[in-house]
C-alpha cells in the first residue's frame, strides 16, 4: 500500500505478529481502519486483541509485520501525542485529585499550563465529574474512576482513541453518556477504536467490527442501520438435501450446517436467497419452507468463535 493510501487511514498493518517466549500472541493481524470510524475490536479471551493494541500504541515491539497509525510508523513521537488511551486495568495515583491527575497527563503530552487551564474543567464537566474536582481518586468509586480514566483519554484532544471497557464499572446513565461522547469524538472526526464485553454497546456504538480468534482477523463486519441484510442467516426447510447437495451451497455462504430436514447458512445479502433456492430446486431438492432473520452480532459472535469462547 502506497504511503498516500496508508495516511487516510487511522489504523494500517499487515502480517503483525508477537510471539512471547515461543507462545504466538498475536499470529498475522492485518487491519486497515479508516479515519472517522468507531470501530470495534471482538474476539474471545487469548485472542490477542490488548497485544495488538499494545503493539499500535508502541508500548510492545511486535516480532514481525507492518503496522502504521494515522500515517506515520508506530513509535513516531510526535504521532503519539495525538493518541489516547484507556486501558481496561488503570493504576492512578490515587492521591492526587482529578484536576491534578489531568494536568500531570497534560504535561507529559506538552499541553502549555493555559492550554490545561482552559481543558481541564471542560472535560470534567463532560465526564460529571466536576462537583469532585477537589476529592481524592482513592475516594472514588470505579464508575468514577471510570470517568476520569475516559477524561485523561480526551485530554489532547487526540485523532485516535483506544478505549478499553470504557463502560466497565459504569451504571446505564453512564454508558449512555460514554456512547454520547463516542460520538461526539467520530462527530469531530477522531477515529476510536473500541474493544468491549458488551456487545450491545458495541453494535449500538460502532461502524464496523473485526472479529478476531487465534490472534488473526477473520472477519469484518458493518454495523451501519442502513444495512439490515448484512450477515443474515437462511433457514430451509427441505428434503432430498445430500451431502454432495449441501456442500455445493459453500458458493453462497462459508457457514452451512444441517440438521435433518433443516439446512443453515450465513449470507451477507437476501439477494441471494432466489439463486439458493433455484440451486436446490435444480438438483432435485423439496424446498417446504425459506427464512431469512439477520443475525445479532452476539449470534455472529457465537458462530465464529465457538460457545466455548469469552470475550
Amino acid at each position: 500500500m502506497e504511503m498516500s493510501r496508508s495516511s487516510d487511514l487511522a489504523i494500517h498493518t499487515r502480517g503483525l505478529r508477537k510471539v512471547f517466549s515461543g507462545k504466538v500472541a498475536v499470529r498475522n493481524l492485518t487491519l486497515d481502519v479508516p479515519r472517522g470510524e468507531v470501530f470495534g475490536l471482538l474476539g474471545p479471551n487469548g485472542a490477542g486483541k490488548s497485544t495488538s493494541v499494545k503493539m499500535l500504541l508502541g508500548l510492545v515491539f511486535p516480532t514481525s509485520g507492518e503496522a502504521q497509525i494515522l500515517g506515520c510508523p508506530v513509535g513516531d513521537v510526535k504521532t503519539r501525542r495525538k493518541v489516547g488511551f484507556l486501558p481496561e486495568h488503570f493504576r492512578f495515583y490515587d492521591w492526587l485529585s482529578p484536576t491534578e491527575l489531568l494536568n500531570v497527563h497534560g504535561r507529559l503530552y506538552g499541553m502549555s499550563y493555559a492550554r490545561l487551564h482552559e481543558r481541564v474543567p471542560v472535560l470534567l464537566d463532560l465526564v460529571g465529574l466536576t462537583p469532585h474536582c477537589d476529592k481524592r481518586l482513592r475516594d472514588f468509586s470505579k464508575g468514577m474512576l471510570q470517568r476520569i480514566g475516559l477524561a485523561q483519554a480526551l485530554l489532547n484532544e487526540p485523532d485516535l482513541i483506544f478505549l478499553d471497557e470504557p463502560t466497565s464499572g459504569l451504571d446505564p446513565i453512564g454508558r449512555r453518556l460514554v456512547r454520547d461522547i463516542i460520538k461526539a469524538q467520530r462527530d469531530r472526526g477522531a477515529t476510536v477504536i473500541l474493544n468491549s464485553h458488551l456487545l450491545g454497546e458495541v453494535e449500538i456504538t460502532c461502524n464496523r467490527v473485526a472479529f478476531i480468534k487465534d490472534g488473526e482477523v477473520v472477519e469484518t463486519r458493518q454495523l451501519n442501520d442502513d444495512l439490515v441484510e448484512e450477515q443474515s442467516r437462511l433457514s430451509i426447510r427441505a428434503g432430498n438435501v445430500t451431502a454432495e447437495i449441501a456442500s455445493g451451497l459453500s458458493q453462497w455462504s462459508r457457514s452451512v450446517r444441517t440438521e435433518g430436514e433443516h439446512l443453515m447458512l450465513s449470507v451477507s445479502s437476501g439477494t441471494m436467497v432466489p439463486e439458493v433456492v433455484r440451486y436446490l430446486v435444480a438438483h432435485g431438492v423439496d424446498v417446504y419452507e425459506v427464512t431469512l432473520q439477520r443475525l445479532s452480532l452476539e449470534e455472529r459472535f457465537l458462530e465464529i468463535v465457538g460457545t466455548d469462547g469469552g470475550l
